[in-house]
């Protein structure tokens, strides 16, 4: 009789609507297709222990936030990782296709589903060393994150769409108010540096409230997307902020660079790591800071449904 495949559980206990899906729910579907099943909170400290229990398998359930945690600890692990998404955004489960899909659903193709990379990146500067999944980015979402962060109105929107839309809403508006940085930066030697309300280097399609602001990145091409917004784009991304639902997004025009490394002169601009926040005060001007970031060569890798079902890549454009 063949073994069981062994599965690790970790799970977000205050994410989904209205915490409608509970670990033992998750548990529950796990079994019923055949897994033996440990589950653990992602709240709990030192979950790289649980990864000595050599699973063949993590499961992560939750949004961004709790699969870049899981992610980070299980580099260089070479256990593949399943995603169980019940976020509010879920941007790295929509870059690999698997948003959409049922949970019991998933959870069942498992076995016929094959693995895909997902690069970690690297973030070195006065703060010293910090990983990321998503992006790294100045202007416009740096100042945002908080400001959504600190609202009490989102407390009281019931549904993701309505809240992922009341925090584009926010956006738009902070459009008026943020104000451009001025960024010296090269990509790979080559200078792109300018003023800027928003200049975000992706290792994803979609980032903070599902702005596909990066159609065509390949989540594992060892590239950055680096998207960089002027007030000469604020039109454009005021109009895609302002439609309500995905399908009525028509997708920005935006100028997009992709390279390996990108340096930054830091002075006294926010930055945001994913969705945390550096420094966490208003920053003071300073002598200039060298910020590099680049993608590792370790990465993770994720279950995904078969090529034929995964979502089909745009051309890429040429670089400016």
């Amino acid at each position: 009789m063949p073994r069981r495949k062994r599965v690790t559980l970790i799970y977000n206990p205050k994410a989904g609507e209205r915490n409608a899906t509970t670990g033992e729910d998750l548990s529950d579907l796990l079994h019923a297709a055949g897994y033996d099943v440990t589950r653990h909170s992602s709240k709990e400290d030192h979950l790289a222990k649980f990864l000595e229990e050599a699973p063949d398998l993590v499961a992560i359930a939750g949004g961004d936030g709790t699969v870049a945690k899981v992610a980070k600890i299980t580099m260089g692990r070479d256990i593949p990782l399943a995603l169980l998404p019940i976020g509010t955004a879920n941007n790295i489960s929509q870059t690999l296709g698997v948003a959409a899909l049922p949970l019991d659903r998933q959870i069942a193709a498992w076995p016929r589903w094959r693995t895909t990379r997902l690069d970690i990146g690297l973030a070195r500067g006065p703060w010293g060393s910090r990983y990321f999944l998503e992006s790294v980015g100045i202007g416009l979402l740096a100042h945002g994150i908080p400001r959504a962060d600190s609202s009490a109105m989102l407390d009281h929107i019931d549904g993701a769409r309505r809240k992922l839309a009341y925090v584009r809403k926010m956006l738009s508006e902070g459009l008026e108010e943020t104000g451009e940085v001025g960024c010296h930066a090269t990509l790979d030697d080559e200078d792109i540096s300018g003023d800027y309300l928003l200049l975000e280097a992706m290792n994803i399609r979609s980032i903070g409230p599902n702005l596909g602001l990066a159609p065509d990145a390949d989540p594992g091409d060892g590239l950055l997307d680096v998207v960089a917004v002027s007030r000469d784009h604020a039109a454009e991304l005021r109009r895609y902020f302002s439609n309500g639902t995905a399908r009525a997004r028509r997708l920005p025009d935006l100028p997009r660079f992709r390279g390996r490394e990108l340096r930054m002169q830091w002075s006294d601009f926010y930055l945001h790591f994913d969705d945390e926040i550096w420094p966490e005060v208003r920053p003071t001007p300073s002598n200039a800071r060298t910020i590099d970031i680049k993608l590792e060569d370790e990465a993770v890798e994720f279950l995904v449904p078969p090529r034929r079902a995964a979502p089909r890549l745009r051309r890429a454009r040429k670089r400016p």
